[in-house]
Formats: structure tokens, C-alpha cells, sequence
């Protein structure tokens, strides 16, 4: 079990609940009366941790191994999955997946990246941080999905873009480019969830969308904390002090309109419940895609347009 530090009084307490279960389904004790205190109190222990967590708290809840990613959420929400695969110019890149499938009644295209939680699966899916050719696929298939008027499901949860020499010479930034005026224009409905991590140009390369929501403790800056300790500091060891500055959290990007909305996670975070985690994302998604059906194309372009004009905007104060 992958533990954060804060979680430790957490699961010592639940642990002693185990115990105590033990020993009275051996019969060396009947404490029923101590039992339901000790579950009360590890359940309102857990409320008040996540409910008060740092922005550092948050980042290792976005980073955390086991939470839900994409394919979670094509296994838990989705019927009739297609995976389409490749490009058309170079190959197939693991690191983004993406096809045709069905939320409930609603037919969708759904893109997203793909981390892994072995070795292995990591090293296949490149930890998640897509070459130029996982935004061309990516593309191609909104693409597709404009050309049978589908709407678009994009997830997304990377470090960022793939920076290896490789990805440069084969044109990643342009790639990306590309994306973020394709997608401008796309003719049906666009929702980007960040699921965990959604880090810079990597991340904003599917997130030109018609609605941006974020998972409660999920993260979506433009540099990591590391990074910006780094670069503002001289020490990547002050990353803590860079989340704050950051401002990367769900409820500060609401507040600056770079997003347009939070999904709850179960108490505990998404990791500790990712079947209800995914159920809560995909009622929100089928709310969105049922209002966003109602727009025209034009105004869908439109709204989506201004939408993006408008963030950083500010006025000075006295």
C-alpha cells in the first residue's frame, strides 16, 4: 500500500480497528460499543485531514500512484469502447489512448493520457508524457469525432510533454501548437477533466475545451513545484513553498476562471474510492455534454474562443 505522510495517523487508526475486529471474531473480546468509537472517530479523522489538506498535500494526493486514470475510467464508465490507434505519420504512442464509446446513452470520443503503475506499464506508456505523434493521434481523432458530430471527452493527468531530443526533432511544439488552434475551432462539444496532474503545454494541448473541470485535489499549472523551486529559488528542495505560490489547486483556479468547475472526490481522495471517483466524473460529464448539445457550432466556437481571451485578465488597484 502506497502511503502519503499525512495518511499515517489515518491508517494506524484503521489498523487498530482491524485488530480489534480480529480479536472478536475470535471470540478474545466483545468491545462492539469501543469498535464503533474507534470507526467514528477514524472516519472524522479522515473528513477533517482531506478537508484541510496543503497545496503540497494535494500534489501528492494528484500524484499519487493509484489514482483513477483514464483507462479507469473508459472500464468504469463507458460501454462499446473502441481504441483507435496511430497517428498516420509516425506510430502509435501509448502515453495518449483514446476511441469511440458510449457514457451512458451519450455517445462520445474520449482522449486521454495514460500513466502507468508498474515499471513496466511506465516505461510502455512513457510515464504518461506524450511524443508529438500522441498529439497528432490525439487530433485526429477529434477530428473524427467532428466528422460524425460526436462530442469529445478529454482526461487529462501528465507531467507535461515529453522533452527527449526525439520529440523535439519530430516537432513537439508544433504539435502542440496545432492542437491548441484545432481544437479552438472544433465544431462539437469539448470537455477536459484534469484527473491527477496536468502539467503545461502537455496537459493544455487537450484542454482547450468548451468546459475545463477539475477532480477536487488534482493540479494544472504550468510549471511543476520542483521546476519553479528551481528556477525562482535556486533550490528545487523549496518545491513546498513553490506550491503555494503556485496557485494550482482546484479552488484557486476557480477563483481566477482558468477553470469552470470542481467534481468532489470521495472522502479519503479519488485512490480510496476510484469506482465512486469515476461515478461522480461521469455524472458531471453527462450534465455538461447535456447543456453543451443545446449550443450551435458557432457559439460553441464562440464561447470556447472568448473563453480562453478572457483568462489573465485583470484590473489594476490603487
Amino acid at each position: 500500500m502506497y502511503i502519503l505522510e499525512f495518511e499515517k495517523p489515518i491508517v494506524a487508526l484503521r489498523s487498530k480497528i482491524d485488530e480489534l475486529k480480529e480479536l472478536m471474531s475470535q471470540g478474545n473480546l466483545d468491545s462492539d460499543t469501543e469498535l464503533k468509537k474507534l470507526e467514528q472517530k477514524a472516519q472524522e479523522l479522515e473528513t477533517e485531514t482531506f478537508k484541510n489538506l496543503s497545496d503540497w498535500d494535494k500534489t501528492q494526493v494528484a500524484r499519487h500512484p493509484m489514482r483513477p486514470c483514464t483507462l479507469d475510467f473508459i472500464e468504469l464508465c463507458t460501454t462499446d469502447f473502441e481504441e483507435l490507434h496511430g497517428d498516420r505519420h509516425f506510430r502509435d504512442d501509448p502515453a495518449i489512448v483514446g476511441g469511440f464509446c458510449k457514457i451512458g446513452e451519450q455517445s462520445c470520443m474520449v482522449i486521454g493520457h495514460q500513466r502507468g503503475r508498474t515499471t513496466a506499464e511506465n516505461l510502455h506508456r512513457n510515464f504518461g508524457m506524450p511524443h508529438p505523434e500522441g498529439y497528432r493521434k490525439a487530433l485526429r481523432l477529434m477530428k473524427l469525432a467532428e466528422k460524425f458530430n460526436i462530442p469529445i471527452l478529454t482526461l487529462i493527468d501528465t507531467k507535461g510533454a515529453y522533452p527527449g531530443l526525439g520529440a523535439e526533432e519530430r516537432g513537439q511544439s508544433e504539435a502542440i501548437a496545432v492542437n491548441l488552434r484545432e481544437m479552438s475551432a472544433l465544431k462539437v462539444p469539448v470537455i477536459s477533466v484534469i484527473l491527477g496532474e496536468g502539467g503545461s503545454g502537455g496537459a493544455l494541448a487537450l484542454g482547450v475545451a468548451n468546459q475545463v473541470l477539475m477532480l477536487e485535489h488534482s493540479i494544472y499549472s504550468v510549471i511543476s513545484p520542483e521546476g519553479c523551486a528551481s528556477i525562482l529559488f535556486g533550490d528545487a528542495s523549496r518545491a513546498q513553498e513553490a506550491a503555494t505560490s503556485l496557485k494550482y489547486t482546484a479552488r484557486e483556479l476557480t477563483k481566477l476562471k482558468v477553470i469552470d468547475g470542481i467534481i468532489d472526490e470521495p472522502i479519503g481522495g479519488a485512490h480510496s474510492a476510484p469506482e465512486e471517483a469515476m461515478n461522480l466524473l461521469k455524472a458531471e460529464v453527462l450534465k455538461q455534454f447535456s447543456k453543451l448539445s443545446k449550443q450551435s457550432s458557432d457559439v460553441l466556437i464562440e464561447r470556447r474562443y472568448q473563453k480562453f481571451r478572457q483568462i489573465g485578465i485583470f484590473a489594476e488597484t490603487a
